[in-house]
């Protein structure tokens, strides 16, 4: 019983390998404090990339056309194929148009409502295609303005204010429920700051419209 007893008393007072027994067990937890903050790290980037993407994407869209400044723009598909080609390259490897949708308003006056605002053409392209504009479709007409109630945007007398909208379904590094959510929504607009022909879009030979 005596060597019994010396035995388990040298045991209790051996701390060898107590650092190591505490590693094992906090590593769990640090590992997921790290997973989890490179989650929401890269969470947040990605939502201020998509935000820049949206305002570049109006922009961009307030400047095509045909035309000098001095002249009446027109746009083409073409033009709109374009953008919408560069928006995709710019988003890199987010893959833009594989895991989301850009949707592009053209919010002009409405000649038969006074104060009133119509859609003259909406574009779209992405694979996300269960997103449709949440704020009106092409033709729709006698808008108070477009955007979230207490934030619509309107367009000047005589011009036009591109709208757009960008939904995409956020690709995590490790695992989706470690970020605040999966479905992400950006909006941005741009008045158009040139003349412009708001009587339709030309086509472009070799170039399929992209309807929504």
């Amino acid at each position: 019983m005596r060597k019994i007893a010396a035995c388990l008393a040298r045991l209790h007072r051996d701390s060898k390998g107590l650092a190591l027994l505490e590693f094992a067990l906090s590593l769990p937890i640090l590992l997921a404090l790290s997973l989890t903050g490179a989650e929401l790290t890269n969470f947040i980037t990605t939502r201020m990339r998509l935000s820049q993407l949206a305002l570049h994407i109006a922009d961009n869209g307030a400047r095509i056309g045909t035309g000098g400044q001095l002249m009446v723009k027109k746009i083409s598909e073409g033009d709109i194929d374009d953008l919408l080609t560069g928006a995709g390259l710019q988003a890199g490897e987010l893959d833009l148009y594989t895991h989301g949708r850009v949707i592009i308003s053209s919010l002009e006056p409405d000649p038969d409502h006074n104060d009133r605002y119509k859609i003259g053409w909406q574009r779209c392209r992405g694979d996300l295609t269960s997103h449709d504009s949440a704020f009106g479709e092409e033709n729709d007409d006698n808008l108070t303005g477009m955007g979230p109630i207490d934030q619509k945007v309107t367009a000047p007398a005589g011009g036009g204010t591109i709208f757009v909208e960008v939904y995409y379904e956020y690709q995590p590094l490790v695992k989706t429920s470690l970020a605040p959510e999966s479905a992400m929504t950006e909006i941005a607009s741009m008045m158009v700051r040139d003349t412009r022909d708001y009587s339709r879009i030309y086509d472009t030979p070799g170039v399929t419209a992209s309807t929504c």
